[in-house]
């Protein structure tokens, strides 16, 4: 996947849904892994975007960009951020769905972006 901003939550709900669908499973786990040092996955409220500015906004005050920082890179809040928010969620699967609560959505957590990053996926019965 392509990010576009330094820091953004992509809403990546629809895509893991479908791979759901595609796997045939109808119950099991769903394992969402992300192989990056600076990037995460978090499950959070979808339906007011607001949310999303919410966490990000707070989450720049209190990890923030410029710090004193030793590594040479220059994104140690990146690499921060991504420990805090973890690399990996799983989610129940029934029915072939997705067990979210009504207002749950998986996000790609984009913390040193933009880039092109990847997302696996796993499914088990």
């Amino acid at each position: 996947m392509r990010t576009h901003a330094r820091t953004e939550m992509v809403d990546i709900t629809s895509k893991i849904q479908q791979s759901v669908k595609e796997s045939g499973i109808e119950s099991g786990i769903c394992t969402v892994f992300v192989p990056h040092t600076t990037a995460g996955i978090t499950i959070n409220e979808n339906a007011d975007p607001d949310v999303v500015s919410d966490i990000l906004k707070e989450v720049n005050k209190i990890v923030p960009f410029e710090d004193g920082y030793l590594h040479m890179e220059g994104n140690s809040a990146a690499h921060i951020k991504a420990s805090l928010f973890g690399f990996s969620q799983q989610i129940i699967v029934e029915g072939g769905r997705l067990m979210l609560g009504t207002w749950q959505g998986i996000y790609f957590c984009e913390f040193d972006g933009p880039r092109n990053r990847e997302v696996y996926v796993k499914i088990t019965a």
